[in-house]
């Protein structure tokens, strides 16, 4: 479609000639209750001034239908102004006022205005995700962060129902009817100067609970804010909105603490929301978040975790991105780092319960990073972004984890006090304005008196991971002679790290006797102060985890790890420990039935509940993609005969208990362990203190279904039980996971051949047919999968798109044909989208990466 994707160019040339004054937005969709109605009305009003008088520009719009475009009292053909994409208009002059009337699309992928019906009870919801630019989807706009306005919303929407926007309701006033039945509109105050991917609308009938929060300010007056949560009626028995909403006053008091900025936005709701395609969107006073943070069964304090985190990152985004935004999106990472940093920082400063906060970071975040800047498509902190599909795809691990790092690293650096004075100076000077990487450095270099260009340059600007390696030599007494810190990657970076010496105590722990603080520059660096000490058992490179890395070990430090990784008493360090040694999986370095045994071995006794998880996650990759294909059987039996056996062995109703539960539902295949698994479904099996609830109840039934052994009444069944959005989820992945061509072929054409499934149910069907022990099924579709791709791209949403590129991709296929085919395909396609490349790209990469590691494996 023409226009569809703005180039950078074209937002910078739109932005030198406009500035914007203020968007009133209506919006009409009291068609949404009515399955047959595809679209809504929506009114945009726009005022804008124009410094080249006489001069053309265009607004974004993605409509099937405009029915009316008006500029400065003139009638615009639509027929002629609007491509589909954009609608032009010419003949500016200094200030414009700009009306557009067009019948919008209500969503089923996430994008735009989406759309969904509860089957418990029939009720239709709406909510709005609009990053990074499908506001257009809703209404008119200049879709591009720098064009900040205030937007005034009025929804008119079914009386029975509640509108929330980003601010205040004024007024709501009921037409056609009572309260009961017709309709009510709402009128909302405006906002503050936003961008617009920021604004958000949610309507239907949501269950809601409503707190309030108050603050003395410094100047003696005292800061109100109405707080709310909400999610659908019948998800309201399992809302622990109390959690929530505290851990939503514990943000806010540290925030005012720590950015002397009031709160800028004057309530704070949030929305628990149906078919959500991310983890939450920070839209200020309106935060939306996927639902499946209200928990429907018992989960692990992991997960509770994991949502404070969020809850904590999306609040951060009130003044990192939202109070204060990027220019455009090169600099993603002025919000995105700062909120993923903030989340983990938040949850230790803020006093909540979750005192294990950068555990999990080193441990799962920084995971995600180090896996992101290996890929050939890696791109430094600050990127370059040219496009809107280039921006979709930089919501990444290097944008959010490596650049939550290099904070962690450069408030080490500066000094807390003077990081946070400069972000308190950074909000006042740019308070809803939009800024660059520049801006930020300037004011940090005042605060902490610090020359910060170089640090920039090697931290925010060049891209790739460092590994950090200890050498040590000593002499005939054991005596380190030398221990030498080596740096390889292809940029040698400055590491502030801490060297720890671990030896075990007199109860056997792996414990620090000696912590060595130095800075590492260059391909090698002595450490001064070590020469003379006993050799230890283990040395630890970036204890504390104050630099972005991999480390590795030297030979004795390893063969340590083998024997008593497990026994490392820091919950920090140990994490550090897990990290590396997958790391050297992932690398090839280390046999993955090594690391295997590594967790069969230890996790047992590992007590923080995230890092098990991981292991758990990691191990079954091991086998599925890294181990020598001779081997997976053997390795998936003996990850089913650990997992049995810490079930058996773990705490009744404990956090591991669950956890390992839903291991030996991901890794059963033999016949003792699908025995007891169809035992604990009928009941006639049990493990004290197990409850098999809703949730474990369908990992039970998956794994069945993935072995065959689930047949179409029995989960007809379960669904029957449980007819739930989460139900049908749940349903259509194992429908889609059971070994038949048939499943297979189902699964694959309710994606590929209609663009009608709902992107929740994408996905369940995506995850059901990539079931790595079905890789001799599915490798017939490897041919077609290529042959779609330029297709699926062009014809479907980017979400949706994304989806099919990286969930069909034939990842189980770790061969060399399947390698040959994708390298096929990037030859070939050199003018593909380069979006559409990097995605191909990065799956060749890890499909690369699993022959390497197998290759490992083997010898």
């Amino acid at each position: 479609m023409p226009g569809k994707n703005l180039s950078r160019d074209e937002a910078q040339q739109r932005a030198s000639i406009l500035a914007v004054d203020g968007y009133r937005v209506r919006l009409d969709v009291t068609s949404a209750p009515d399955p047959a109605a595809a679209t809504f009305r929506s009114t945009t009003t726009v005022a804008f001034r124009c410094t080249q008088p006489g001069a053309d520009t265009f607004l974004d719009l993605l409509a099937p239908a405009v029915r009316s475009i008006t500029l400065n009292g003139r009638a615009l053909d639509p027929a002629t102004a609007y491509d589909g994409a954009r609608v032009h208009v010419d003949g500016l002059a200094a200030e414009n006022e700009l009306t557009i009337e067009a019948d919008c699309a209500y969503s089923r992928t996430g994008e735009g205005l989406h759309r969904f019906v509860d089957p418990v009870d029939g009720e239709t919801y709406l909510y709005t995700h609009y990053e990074p630019a499908d506001a257009r989807r809703v209404f008119a706009t200049f879709e591009q962060p720098d064009l900040k306005a205030p937007f005034t919303f009025t929804v008119t929407a079914p009386a029975a129902w509640d509108v929330w926007s980003n601010a205040p309701h004024e007024a709501v006033t009921a037409e056609d009817g009572t309260t009961g039945s017709g309709t009510r509109t709402w009128e909302f105050a405006p906002t503050k100067p936003i961008s617009t991917y920021l604004t958000a609308v949610v309507a239907g009938p949501y269950h809601v609970a409503r707190d309030h929060y108050s603050r003395e300010l410094a100047d003696g007056t005292t800061l109100e804010i109405p707080l709310s949560a909400m999610c659908r009626r019948s998800l309201a028995p399992y809302f622990d909105a109390e959690e929530i909403l505290g851990v939503t006053k514990l943000g806010l008091d540290f925030f005012h603490e720590e950015f002397d900025y009031p709160y800028p936005f004057g309530k704070y709701d949030q929305a628990f929301v149906p078919e959500y395609n991310i983890g939450a969107m920070e839209n200020p006073g309106c935060v939306t978040f996927r639902e499946e943070f209200v928990f429907r069964s018992k989960v692990t304090d992991a997960a509770y975790e994991a949502r404070a985190n969020v809850i904590l990152h999306e609040m951060a985004h009130m003044w990192f991105g939202d109070l204060v935004t990027m220019r455009w999106w090169d600099d993603l990472w002025l919000k995105e780092s700062f909120a993923d940093f903030m989340g983990s920082y938040g949850l230790i400063g803020a006093r909540t319960r979750y005192s294990s906060a950068w555990v999990t970071f080193a441990n799962q975040r920084k995971a995600w990073a180090y896996r992101q800047d290996q890929f050939p498509t890696t791109h430094p902190i600050t990127a370059d972004i040219r496009d809107l599909e280039d921006a979709k795809l930089n919501f990444d691990g290097i944008t959010y984890a490596k650049g939550a790092s290099v904070l962690k690293q450069l408030v080490a650096y500066a000094g807390s006090e003077a990081f946070f004075e400069g972000a308190r100076r950074y909000f006042k000077r740019h308070a809803f304005g939009n800024t660059e990487l520049t801006d930020l450095l300037d004011i940090l270099e005042e605060t902490s008196g610090r020359d910060l260009k170089a640090w920039a340059a090697a931290w925010l600007q060049t891209a790739g991971v460092n590994s950090l390696t200890p050498q040590v030599t000593t002499d005939a007494e054991g005596r380190i002679t030398e221990l030498a810190v080596l740096q390889d990657g292809d940029v040698l970076r400055p590491h502030r790290i801490a060297l720890g010496l671990y030896d075990r105590d007199s109860d056997g722990a792996l414990v620090r006797t000696e912590r060595i603080e130095l800075d590492v520059t260059g391909a090698r660096t002595v450490v001064t102060g070590a020469a003379g000490r006993p050799r230890p058992a283990l040395v630890l490179l970036n204890d504390d985890d104050l630099t972005y890395c991999k480390i590795r070990f030297d030979q004795d430090s390893l063969e340590t790890l083998r024997t008593g990784l497990g026994d490392i008493r820091d919950e920090l360090s140990r994490a550090l420990a897990w990290s590396a040694v997958w790391n050297l999986t992932r690398d090839g370095l280390m046999p993955a039935r090594d690391y295997v045994a590594l967790v069969l071995r230890f996790a047992g006794q590992e007590g923080n509940i995230g890092v098990l998880q991981s292991l758990h996650l990691q191990a079954k990759t091991a086998v599925d993609l890294y181990a020598d294909p001779a081997w997976r059987a053997e390795g998936g039996r003996l990850l089913a005969d650990g997992a049995l056996r810490e079930l058996r062995d773990a705490v009744p109703g404990s956090d591991h208990q669950l956890a390992w539960a839903r291991f030996l539902a991901q890794t059963a295949g033999g016949a003792e362990h699908l025995g007891l698994v169809r035992g604990l479904l009928a009941g006639s099996a049990r493990i004290d203190g197990l409850e098999v609830d809703q949730e474990l109840r369908w990992s039970l039934w998956l794994a069945l279904a993935a072995a065959g052994q689930a047949s179409d009444e029995e989960l007809a069944a379960e669904l029957a039980a449980d007819n739930t959005a989460g139900g049908k989820r749940q349903y259509t992945h194992c429908l889609a996971a059971r070994p038949t061509p048939e499943a297979k072929a189902a699964a694959w054409s309710a994606v590929v051949d209609s663009d009608e499934l709902p992107n929740a149910l994408v996905e369940a069907n995506i995850a059901g047919f990539a079931v790595p022990a079905h890789r001799d099924l599915t490798a017939l579709y490897a041919a077609p999968y290529f042959k779609l791709l330029e297709r699926i791209w062009a014809e479907r949403t980017i979400e949706i798109a994304m989806r099919f590129v990286a969930g069909f991709f034939p990842s189980a296929h770790t061969d060399e044909s399947t390698l040959a085919e994708a390298d096929a395909w990037l030859d070939g396609h050199p003018q593909a989208a380069p979006a559409l490349r990097r995605l191909v790209l990065e799956r060749r990469d890890d499909l690369a990466r699993a022959l390497r590691a197998q290759a490992c494996d083997r010898a």
